[in-house]
């Protein structure tokens, strides 16, 4: 399945001034898999894979000292080849594992620079917590579960990918209903790709959801990992929680009623550490970056895939899903968390909401994000303009702010007095992408 990352990894790879590269994501987002297809396509399948999960014994290799020639050496005998430098890729896959792996990167980059090497692993966040990582010596590169243009061409509906990935515009009825349609899928199989490789081999939407099924049982297995800094209960039940109030502001109370607020926070942060949610907080759009006017204590937070939150919450899905509108589907939240996703996704991460609360009334925008040096508000709804108050109210009172985007199932439109442009949910990710303007 083609990912859109590839594209990084290449430029990576051609860079004069390469760094060892550390991809972070959730567990099942697909980083072996695209690692591997970067070896196969791009070092004529010479890559070769550590992996400290499997096998634990190979840590010790990293505990006598940082010497890369040395390293090299010992594990050109446990996985019996010769590994050559400026033509091989070396991969460091659950590298998490073994934190002392992760300090010998910076070491790779000071004395063995040609060696190309890419790590990377679930729960990252967690050790990189126990050691010092300096500054300028590795890169990061962010993966996320496929996106809904990754999803269609998944399915092999190129004109329909080709459609959304240009500048939008209004289309034939016939068109703008089949991508609807396309989206309507995209919800149920979310984007996590086991579970959209089994769909489009399949067509079978049960064997999608038996997918997210077992991936939300592995999450929970992994909380034990998570031990001593949580309750494994807690963690389960704000995860669970989370899920049912995308779209709303976290309350800690709401999360549980079983256990105290710093529990439920810590167990939130540490969620957040392992990418399973993000937090999208509130900010002000006086300027960028949008981080400096940021709220830690008022936010809202979405799931890392819809097809995760459509578990979590026990969703069913039968004919009338399919009639109607998307975003009266779980009342709204599933409009929230797929137009959220495809922004972060579209390299937007993190995502930002507005909110106002005044003594007669409050105002809300569901989601600010910036786009080449402009910052963008989005609402989610259907509805004529002149309902449209608090995204009015936000234009109105920064006017730095050049346009308002509304999603809804309505073909495209635009009202430029009022600066507002109203476009289909299928132009999510095309519109958190930088580099082009309506």
């Amino acid at each position: 399945m083609k990912r859109f990352i590839m594209d990084e990894l290449i430029s990576w790879k051609l860079r004069k001034e390469r760094k060892p590269l550390i991809i972070r994501g959730a567990r099942q987002v697909g980083k072996s898999y695209i690692v591997n297809e970067l070896g196969k396509d791009h070092f004529n399948s010479r890559v070769h894979t550590v992996n400290f999960e499997k096998h634990p014994e190979w840590h010790g290799i990293f505990d006598l000292n940082f010497d890369v020639i040395r390293i090299l050496s010992e594990l050109e005998i446990v996985l019996n080849t010769k590994i050559n430098i400026g033509k091989d890729l070396l991969f460091f896959d659950e590298i998490q594992n073994c934190p002392k792996a992760i300090s010998s990167l910076r070491y790779f980059f000071e004395d063995m620079p040609d060696q190309h090497l890419i790590s990377a692993g679930s729960l990252l966040e967690f050790a990189l917590r126990d050691i010092s990582m300096p500054v300028g010596r590795v890169q990061f590169l962010n993966m996320y579960p496929m996106n809904f243009p990754e999803y269609l061409q998944a399915k092999g509906k190129e004109r329909l990918f080709e459609i959304i990935m240009s500048a939008p515009e209004k289309l034939p009825a016939t068109i703008h209903q089949a991508l609807l349609s396309e989206v309507r899928y995209y919800l149920i199989t979310g984007g996590m790709p086991e579970s959209v490789r089994l769909f489009t081999e399949t067509s079978r939407l049960k064997d999608s959801v038996d997918i997210q099924k077992n991936l939300a049982d592995t999450f929970r297995e992994d909380f034990s990992k998570y031990a001593p800094l949580a309750d494994k209960r807690c963690l389960n039940s704000v995860l669970t929680s989370v899920a049912r109030y995308v779209g709303k502001q976290i309350k800690y109370t709401y999360l549980s009623d079983q256990f105290t607020v710093p529990t439920i926070k810590k167990a939130l942060d540490l969620i957040v550490k392992a990418r399973l949610i993000h937090k999208v907080k509130s900010a002000s759009p006086t300027g960028l970056p949008l981080e400096a006017s940021s709220s830690e204590k008022k936010f809202k937070s979405i799931l890392v895939d819809v097809g995760l939150m459509n578990q979590l919450c026990g969703m069913t899905f039968n004919s009338e899903y399919f009639r109607n509108d998307i975003l009266n589907l779980y009342r709204g939240s599933l409009a929230e968390q797929f137009i959220g996703q495809e922004l972060i996704s579209a390299g937007n991460d993190p995502i930002y909401y507005w909110s106002r609360e005044a003594k007669s009334s409050t105002a809300e925008v569901d989601y600010l994000f910036s786009r080449d040096n402009k910052i963008l508000p989005v609402e989610i709804k259907s509805g004529a303009s002149g309902r449209l108050k608090s995204m009015h109210l936000l234009l109105n009172t920064y006017p730095n702010c050049p346009k308002g985007y509304i999603f809804s199932e309505a073909p495209f439109g635009e009202i430029r007095e009022q600066k507002l442009i109203f476009l289909p949910v299928y132009y999510a990710y095309k519109t958190g992408l930088s580099g082009w303007d309506i």
